[in-house]
Parts: C-alpha cells; sequence; structure tokens
C-alpha cells in the first residue's frame, strides 16, 4: 500500500500562484510514477500533469501548459506541482496519483494504483 497526503492547497486570487504538495509513504516511492488530476464540480476528473519515475519525462495538459509544472523528490518521497498564473477555472479539487510499473505498461493513461484525499484549489476572479 502508498499512502498519499496532498498539501498546499487553499484560495488564491487570479493571476496568483500555489505549489502543491504530496507526501508519499508506505512503499519505495521511485517505483511509482506519479500523477496530478483535479476535478470541477459537475465535471469528469482530469488529468493535469504526470512525471515519471525518475522525474525525466512529464506530461501536461493542453490547459495547463506553460503555467504549472510537477517534479519530484525521490529522496523526500514528494511531488509537487507549482501553479502560476492561476485562472478561475483552474478551481477543482486536486488529488495526487501513483501507479507502478504494471499498471503503467497495461492499463490507461487515468489508471492510478493509489489515490490521495484531495485538496481544494480555489482561484477568485
Amino acid at each position: 500500500q502508498v499512502q498519499l497526503v496532498e498539501s498546499g492547497g487553499g484560495l488564491v486570487p487570479a493571476g496568483g500562484s500555489l505549489r502543491l504538495s504530496c507526501a508519499a509513504s508506505g512503499r519505495t516511492f521511485s517505483d511509482y510514477a506519479m500523477g496530478w488530476f483535479r476535478q470541477a464540480p459537475g465535471k469528469e476528473r482530469e488529468r493535469v500533469a504526470t512525471i515519471s519515475w525518475s522525474g525525466s519525462a512529464t506530461y501536461y495538459a493542453e490547459s495547463v501548459k506553460g503555467r504549472f509544472t510537477i517534479s519530484r523528490d525521490n529522496a523526500k518521497n514528494t511531488v509537487y506541482l507549482q501553479m502560476n498564473s492561476l485562472k478561475p477555472e483552474d478551481t477543482a479539487v486536486y488529488y495526487c496519483a501513483a501507479r507502478g510499473y504494471v499498471t503503467a505498461q497495461r492499463m490507461g493513461v487515468m489508471s492510478y494504483d493509489y489515490w490521495g484525499q484531495g485538496t481544494q484549489v480555489t482561484v477568485s476572479s
């Protein structure tokens, strides 16, 4: 089992910045690719950004490219999401997720083995 705990959410004005953190425990952190997802009320969960086991490969949704940066520190068992130039449409609950090699090879891009409880991000206009 992997436990994931997100932090860093909050209320920020449009144009502001937030840094989300996700602390992992339970198993070897570097064995898992990590992702950030978000879900706004009445909308489906959206994949925001992902990062590979070593951090060498990343993915960003078009809606956040150039504004968000995902990173990981395997020594600290933590993945981050730096969010700049926030917009009201970024308002959502943000979830951290982890997936192992087998899931990454066999399952779709939204399939992750472990999920955090989520942290609320609200961007005011």
